[in-house]
């Protein structure tokens, strides 16, 4: 669960553990292994990869950039797959290598209670600690400790997006345009106003409500739909209040945003655009009444993403520098962040109900949720990596989730699986030995009116979880959602822990 690694400050190292330098031995012939290339890898077909490229770029200049990648990637290699040049050569001899006088004196306690007190006499300086954040998670998910409290929402009706504000209030927006912040520890509701835009804006003529809740990574603002389904609205943390409008960006809803850094933001629309945000904060003025006063802003860049039909989710990539966007045609596509510019586009394996997409947190992996696979991509080559079925088939993935190792899915029969990263497989429980760990959800409240009836006909009714968050240290799950099929009301909110 915990790691301490102490380091000596007092003292020499004995000589015998002092490193030499040993004279050059000849070369042998003997231990010098040459592992073949792989052969037979399938060629894309052009209809599935497309890569874009300016005319006013220079050709070389891309052609060193990608020599300097591959040498950070594959240097030292000489096959496919990451093999050394003497692989088997460097095993034959590891076991011969002595330890040195670190790995072999240096206290290394594994303890948690080392953890805390090293960390209360202030020795962190001269000491490196770790916590496994997935420790808990793990051991509460095998164990069964995890128990539904389910959240009271009336009649507000399906919840698309969620986000932890802080360790007691959870922010949510609903397809009924509100943007609400839920208290855990006194089980209250706020409904924060929503941001109107411009009076000769013209708003839609079906809202959709909320899909997104982003907040900038040193958690000062927060990105979420307007009032006007096309707009975008910004408020403070933590008091919520407004900052600004983006407008004349969009000409459909905003499906997802994500954040490039404090200030810049990108959304996803469902008219295939992507639009490029300056967010100013020291703009905020307030008026003579005393009331929050915000701006309306444009956008700073407005592009067509080429060969998108819908885009559905917006997630950057801080290693790369990329933007990535899902669009409904089952079709990846990367954008260069620094240029704005659409870099390649490259089709999924699934085609059917690509809706949701999340990346790890060292961004060293991609997960899109499909109708029954969680597909699972390589950010440099968009090469899948496993397709990880769906235990339910045919349930419709609509949210995932990394956690250190844990994938957690939510599916749109009401039930939250989890895929263990490191094991390969959906984690099990230590309970019941065999059986799979799945988190079913209650009803909730659906309207149940005619079209209920002829949807859910000798059909028991689940909720879809259209989105789940953990809290900072895992022990904590939001659920929510509501009815899959798009012409029922209704709502689902619950809290794991």
């Amino acid at each position: 669960m915990a790691t301490t690694h102490t380091i000596r400050t007092v003292g020499s190292i004995p000589a015998k553990y002092v490193p030499r330098k040993r004279p050059r031995s000849r070369p042998s012939s003997v231990g010098c292994h040459r592992v073949a290339l792989v052969h037979g890898e399938h060629e894309q077909k052009v209809d599935e990869f497309v890569i874009y490229s300016d005319e006013d770029e220079d050709a070389e200049d891309e052609n060193d950039g990608e020599e300097d990648e591959n040498s950070r990637d594959g240097g030292g290699y000489i096959a496919l797959g990451g093999v050394p040049h003497h692989a088997a050569h460097s095993y034959h001899h590891s076991f011969r290598r002595k330890r040195s006088f670190m790995q072999k004196y240096q206290p290394v306690s594994h303890s948690f209670a080392d953890y805390v007190l090293a960390r209360s006499q202030g020795h962190c300086r001269l000491e490196h600690q770790n916590v496994n954040e997935e420790f808990g998670t793990r051991h509460m998910l095998t164990t069964g400790m995890f128990r539904e409290r389910p959240i009271p929402l009336d009649r507000i009706n399906k919840v698309f997006c969620s986000q932890w504000l802080s360790d007691h209030q959870i922010a949510m927006g609903t397809k009924c345009n509100k943007l609400m912040v839920y208290d855990v520890n006194t089980r209250q509701m706020d409904i924060i106003p929503s941001l109107r835009s411009m009076e000769a804006m013209r708003p839609p003529d079906q809202p959709c409500g909320i899909h997104s809740i982003e907040i900038n990574p040193s958690r000062t603002l927060l990105a979420t739909g307007a009032l006007n389904s096309h707009d975008v609205a910004v408020y403070r943390l933590p008091t919520l209040d407004p900052v600004c409008v983006g407008e004349k960006a969009h000409s459909d809803w905003i499906f997802d945003m994500c954040w490039l850094d404090d200030q810049f933001l990108v959304s996803g629309s469902r008219d295939t655009r992507l639009a490029l945000w300056k967010i100013d904060d020291e703009t905020d003025k307030s008026d003579t009444n005393n009331l929050p006063n915000y701006g309306h802003i444009k956008p700073v860049k407005v592009k067509q993403c080429s060969g998108a039909e819908k885009v559905r989710a917006v997630i950057f990539n801080p290693n790369l520098v990329e933007i990535v966007a899902l669009s409904l045609n089952a079709y990846v596509h990367v954008w260069d962040a620094n240029r704005f510019a659409q870099k390649m586009s490259k089709k999924l394996p699934h085609a059917m109900e690509n809706v949701c997409l999340t990346r790890k947190e060292d961004s060293s992996l991609y997960a899109i949720g499909s109708k029954s696979h969680t597909t699972l991509l390589d950010p440099r080559t968009l090469h899948y990596v496993k397709k990880v079925n769906a235990r339910i088939t045919g349930c419709g993935i609509r949210s995932v989730s990394f956690h250190g190792d844990v994938l957690t899915i939510g599916t749109g029969v009401g039930a939250i699986m989890f895929y263990d990263m490191r094991a390969g497989k959906y984690m099990e429980s230590t309970m019941n030995s065999g059986r799979a760990v799945v988190l079913k959800s209650t009803k909730g409240w659906v309207s149940a009116d005619d079209q209920y009836h002829d949807v859910f006909h000798n059909v028991e009714y689940t909720p879809a979880i259209y989105t789940h968050c953990y809290d900072w240290s895992g022990m904590r799950l939001f659920t929510a959602g509501g009815p899959l099929p798009a012409s029922l009301k209704g709502n689902y909110a619950a809290l794991w822990c």
